[in-house]
């Protein structure tokens, strides 16, 4: 019988937003970690990076407030917060590959428990063609962290011991973000960060199918 209340996208946007450090520069990839930019604190100087060519992006716009000229990476409207810029994809890139950022925050389809990611395809028709910017975004940050569902629509765990995607980056993910729990991945394994109320460390553990340290 299920005791815990799962997080919400919301509830887990404002989990990831408040491990987010004063002055740091942050990638927020496509989908889930879209969420991010509208859960960052209050006098909190943080610079949100989109790797269309944005530094400086602000929470999205309120409704009727959109400008299709100022869009993330997603192709969603986003606002640009005072003193923002926007810049060529090249120069994007360049932030992201010269190591300039110190957290992106991506979406996954499995990470292992060592850190490898793999997030662009799941060799399903119809997948997305190429890894993209992912690739980038997980070597060239400082810290690759994780923000998705811990299990699939049929219940199985995204967190393995090996992936079995193509791979975007080795060993790159430190932390992963989801709706039951927060792990830290290290060359030793799992490592629990936080859990939600109700949920049992061993019921956890099933769920992912491996051992997590406390």
């Amino acid at each position: 019988m299920i005791s815990y209340q799962k997080r919400s996208k919301k509830e887990l946007a404002q989990r990831v937003a408040q491990d987010i450090p004063e002055g740091a520069t942050v990638n927020l990839g496509i989908g889930m970690p879209t969420l991010v930019a509208n859960h960052m604190g209050s006098g909190l100087e943080v610079l949100l990076h989109s790797e269309n060519g944005i530094l400086g992006m602000g929470p999205a716009p309120a409704p009727g407030q959109e400008d299709y000229d100022l869009i993330n990476a997603g192709k969603q409207p986003v606002t640009l917060q005072k003193g923002g810029a926007f810049f060529h994809h090249a120069d994007s890139f360049a932030m992201m590959r010269g190591g300039h950022l110190d957290i992106c925050v991506l979406g996954a389809f499995q990470v292992s428990a060592a850190g490898d990611l793999a997030n662009w395809s799941t060799g399903e028709p119809g997948s997305i063609p190429a890894v993209g910017g992912a690739m980038d975004l997980a070597i060239g940050a400082k810290q690759t962290w994780v923000m998705m569902d811990l299990l699939t629509k049929k219940g199985e765990s995204k967190v393995v011991k090996t992936c079995t995607y193509p791979l975007t980056g080795i060993g790159c993910v430190k932390r992963i973000y989801s709706e039951l729990a927060t792990l830290d991945c290290t060359p030793q394994g799992l490592k629990l960060v936080d859990k939600v109320d109700g949920l049992g460390h061993a019921e956890l553990e099933a769920l992912i199918g491996l051992p997590i340290a406390v």
